[in-house]
């Protein structure tokens, strides 16, 4: 099956789509994932991502889409695939539309309120790098890490001024493609609050694995 996940930042959907991707033997497709792999294979797309890159540029709609298609041609997608983070917006879905038929869209649905609690509650170590969550996942130890014993910090993306303008970004950006994809009846919503576990088996009941 073709999928596409939809969901706010800190909707859990990157971990839900390397759990499906695994399960469903599809690829994982990301739009971080399709520049890294042009840019490390040199083609002639990968070369000017790099250099719009290098000049701290947005890549263009055109040239993602163009990517996109590249990568859906490789094999490992002709059974199927998850694309996530593409589409961010209506044009970049009417365009897609033309390049390959999509069978299901997955809106991994939460509030916003549990989005800065789920994100502002993340712990990072300074030295080892190891991932710690005030309420979900606590060191022993509070502001130390279990491994290491070095200090815990919050990321500059995790304070609540950053996340609070991810979700804005996000709502008014990526979240009009919920109604574009529900007019197409294409879309199914599924609880991003449960455990990963919880949500993947609610997810291979809607979607058996045949």
């Amino acid at each position: 099956m073709n999928f596409i996940f939809l969901g706010p930042p800190g909707a859990g959907k990157g971990t839900l789509a390397a759990k499906v991707a695994s399960a469903y033997n599809i690829p994982h497709i990301s739009t971080g994932e399709i520049f890294r792999a042009a840019i490390k294979a040199k083609t002639p797309l990968g070369l000017k991502v790099q250099s719009i890159i290098d000049s701290g540029s947005l890549v263009s709609d055109d040239i993602t889409v163009e990517l996109v298609k590249e990568r859906l041609t490789q094999s490992d997608a002709k059974e199927g695939f998850i694309l996530d983070g593409f589409p961010r917006t209506i044009p970049q879905a009417e365009a897609l539309e033309k390049i390959i038929l999509i069978d299901s869209v997955v809106n991994f649905d939460i509030a916003d309120n549990d989005v800065v609690k789920r994100l502002s509650g993340r712990r990072v170590c300074k030295s080892c790098g190891q991932n710690y969550h005030v309420e979900f996942m606590p060191p022993k130890k509070e502001g130390s890490c279990d491994a290491c014993g070095a200090d815990l910090y919050i990321r500059d993306d995790d304070k609540i001024e950053a996340i609070s303008h991810r979700l804005e970004v996000y709502r008014n950006q990526t979240a009009p493609l919920i109604d574009f994809y529900k007019n197409k009846k294409l879309l199914t919503d599924i609880d991003a609050r449960p455990s990963t576990e919880v949500i993947l088996e609610e997810f291979e009941q809607k979607f058996p694995n045949s």
